[in-house]
This record gives structure tokens, C-alpha cells and sequence, in this order.
């Protein structure tokens, strides 16, 4: 079993590990976390810079009892001397899950092809699928009294095209659940149709609605939470000056934005920010903000996800079997060493 997208999970399994994501929270809290997953490892490649999604995998394997490798690029052959195929084979021998992030979704693909242990999209460029049960644990956490996911309505400032990996995974699977999942983005920064067509599937296996308008202020009347997201991209800062004009101010989450949503509305956002931009000091730092939650919630949600592909993989020896096999290791060294 891999995790390349929540939405290959059905709705009772993402509830599921939102669920135990949120006893681990509480199990940790109280400084008894168990060792679920005593004797893992997990290899971790990162292609790019990360600080929540790397911090969260290996504070999360640590917690859980495992162990987890930072593989970093110019250090493992993967893309250059060796193939991903290969990497994947040789990576399912030594370790017990593989974690991938990088900007080329075939690659995640490809070992997922090839690894015999669990491959987890820690983002692509497509979807951020570890990102997208942080964001519904988060907002189950922080629900208008009366209300849940299946009548839920989240607004998504920003671009809606395929740059835009948060709302493209969380518009797959908010709506299966059956809530409402809105874009808000200007001319030039809406996708083809088809783009959207797993988010229209979405509406139909679970009552929820998906919709995207131009006007900020439209999408966010009915709002319970408000999502922003970066105005322009790692990489791409010859886009920037050009994405200002369009985005600003009309697109940017401040407080005369916020003016326009429900009371009880919320601020979300998958970090980094870039302050004064996307989102206003006041708005980042007020009592609204889930921000810090959701960077907290990584953790556990990761949590969780781990323990699900993990729990059971491996033969787990009663205390007599390790016993009787450190019994015959010693007694041989003791003859041979």
C-alpha cells in the first residue's frame, strides 16, 4: 500500500486516520506516545528544500519508535548514476518505507512502480496529499459549533491551476466527503475543464460542491474557513512583478477581506507565507489564524499516516523469540569473536 493521493483512500479511511491522527496528538501531549513502529526505518528524499514535511517525517518516526534517513540530493545516485527503478529496488531491501519529494510527479510514480515497501508522496507538483489530511484534521479541530466536513464550506483565495498542488488535493477529496470547496482566482489563473474533472468526480460520490468565481469577496460570504495560498512560486521569480499586478491587492487575504466572511470564519494557509502578500501581518498573527495548527498538525497527521502503511508490515517477535535469538548470537560470539 502506497500514499500517493488521500483520494485512492475511501472516505472511511481518511476519517480513520484523521481520527487516530488526532489520539496521537493526545497520546503525545500527555508524553505517552507508543512506539507503534519500534525498529523502522523510513528513507526520506527530498529533491528540494522542505522544512515542515522533512521536520514532521522524522520528529514523527522518532516519536513512533522508528528511524528516519534524510537522503539528500548529490548524496544518493537517484536521477543521475542510478535509475529511480533501481533506487526503489535498492531502497526496499534497506529500508521500510521511502518518502519522495520533488517537483517531478513521473518519479513518484516510478518508484511507486518499482518499491516492494510503502512510497509516500511528500509533495509533487501536482498534489500534496500529506498536506491535505493536515488541513481536514486541522479543520475538524476547529469546526463552527453544529457543523463537519460533510457541510463545511472552504474558500480557496488564489491560483487554480495546475501550479497550485494544496487546492488541487484538497478540491479531491473535501467535496467526496460532501463539503464545499470554492476558488477564488483571477482571469489567466483557472485551468482547463478537464483539469477539474476529479473534483466535479468528487461532487458526485459525496454530495459536496465544487466552484470557482472570480470575485474574493463572493467566495467568502459563506465561508467557515478561508484558505491562501503564495502568489508566486519558488523558481519563478521572473514571474513575480507580473502575478503582483494581477493578485494584489484584490487577491490577497486582509482584513477587509476577512470584513466580508461569517464571524466564526477562519484563516488557513500550507507555509511558508510571504508576509504582507498573500496574507497580511494582522491576519497571520490574529486569534483567526490556524496557521501554527496546521504546521503543528503535519506532525501528527504524518503521524497517522505512517502508522498505517507500517503497523503490521513487519514480523513483530514476542519478548521469548528476541530473547532466545539474542541468546544464540551471544553464545556465538563468545565462541568465535
Amino acid at each position: 500500500m502506497h500514499y500517493l493521493d488521500l483520494a485512492d483512500f475511501t472516505n472511511e479511511e481518511v476519517l480513520n486516520m484523521i481520527e487516530l491522527s488526532r489520539m496521537l496528538k493526545r497520546a503525545d501531549k500527555l508524553g505517552a506516545c507508543p512506539h507503534l513502529l519500534e525498529d523502522r526505518s523510513l528513507g526520506m528524499i527530498f529533491m528540494e528544500s522542505s522544512t515542515r514535511t522533512r521536520i514532521s517525517f522524522e520528529v514523527a518516526m522518532t516519536k513512533l519508535g522508528g528511524h528516519a534517513l534524510y537522503l539528500k540530493p548529490g548524496e544518493i545516485h537517484i536521477g543521475k548514476s542510478e535509475t529511480v527503478k533501481d533506487t526503489a529496488l535498492v531502497l526496499s531491501r534497506l529500508v521500510d518505507a521511502i518518502e519522495i519529494r520533488t517537483t517531478e510527479d513521473e518519479d513518484i510514480a516510478e518508484l511507486a512502480k518499482h518499491a516492494t515497501v510503502p512510497v509516500i508522496n511528500g509533495m509533487g507538483s501536482y498534489i500534496h496529499p500529506t498536506q491535505a489530511l493536515c488541513d481536514l484534521m486541522t479543520m475538524l479541530e476547529n469546526m463552527p459549533e453544529g457543523k463537519d466536513l460533510s457541510d463545511v464550506t472552504l474558500a480557496f483565495i488564489g491560483d487554480a491551476t495546475e501550479y497550485e498542488n494544496c487546492g488541487t488535493a484538497l478540491s479531491h477529496i473535501l467535496p467526496r466527503l460532501g463539503g464545499n470547496f470554492i476558488y477564488a482566482s483571477p482571469e489567466g489563473y483557472i485551468a482547463d475543464e478537464e483539469f477539474y474533472a476529479p473534483a466535479r468526480k468528487a461532487c458526485e460520490l459525496g454530495g459536496g460542491t465544487f466552484t470557482i468565481v472570480n470575485d474574493p469577496e463572493e467566495a467568502v460570504k459563506n465561508a467557515d474557513f478561508i484558505y491562501s495560498s503564495v502568489m508566486w512560486y519558488e523558481g519563478y521569480d521572473a514571474d513575480m512583478e507580473g502575478r503582483m499586478k494581477v493578485f494584489l491587492p484584490k487577491y490577497q487575504l486582509n482584513e477587509e477581506l476577512a470584513a466580508k466572511a461569517p464571524a466564526h470564519a477562519k484563516y488557513m494557509h500550507y507555509l511558508p507565507a510571504q508576509r504582507g502578500y498573500e496574507m497580511t501581518d494582522g491576519i497571520m498573527d490574529s486569534e483567526m489564524s490556524l496557521l501554527w495548527d496546521q504546521a503543528e498538525n503535519r506532525l501528527y497527521s504524518i503521524m497517522a499516516i505512517l502508522v498505517k502503511l507500517l503497523k503490521g508490515t513487519k514480523h513483530e517477535a514476542s519478548d521469548a523469540l528476541k530473547a532466545e535469538q539474542k541468546a544464540k548470537i551471544e553464545a556465538w560470539m563468545v565462541e568465535n569473536l
